[in-house]
């Protein structure tokens, strides 16, 4: 009996027949992962933003807007500490999950305004629904004008000084 009593103090609780199960009730605070609590809106601003961004990349698209928005952007473009408007001639309606895009252009002389138009709508779609998440319902393209190669642009010079 002695060498019984020797063992089970050595070898403590866990060696007995049973082993004892300590359960540990975990408490999940919030319900559900992180990253859905709470609720992210996008401003208009933002994804005009975006759009007017995309459409500038593409080649064939010399500006954004009409003939007045882009004189009187000119002209604030002109005033020191102005910068330009990445959003001239970009229009978005921002839903919850959708956007919906108008854009007005002025295309380069010689260039295709299908096919120009068609690489806005592919650049603009992308960046937009990968950086937003919402998705584009539709980009509807205005072509303003042409820039004639012996025209003088609207936009001016940038001075160094």
């Amino acid at each position: 009996m002695t060498d019984m009593t020797q063992q089970n103090r050595t070898q403590g609780p866990e060696s007995a027949a049973e082993p004892s199960v300590q359960t540990r009730k975990t408490t999940r605070r919030g319900g559900g992962d992180p990253a859905t609590r709470g609720r992210t809106t996008i401003a208009d601003g933002v994804v005009e933003k975006i759009a007017g961004m995309a459409a500038r990349d593409v080649l064939g698209v010399h500006a954004m807007g009409g003939g007045l928005s882009r004189t009187l952007g000119a002209v604030r473009d002109r005033v020191p500490g102005g910068s330009k408007s990445v959003t001239r001639g970009v229009k978005a309606e921002v839903g919850e999950v959708q956007t919906a895009l108008d854009l007005e252009i002025v295309v380069d002389y010689g260039v295709s305004i299908g096919d120009v138009a068609k690489a806005v709508r592919e650049n603009v779609v992308a960046a937009v629904e990968r950086m937003t998440g919402l998705e584009v319902v539709e980009v509807n393209i205005a072509v303003s004008d042409v820039k004639l190669p012996e025209e003088a642009d609207d936009e001016p010079e940038p001075r160094i000084q």
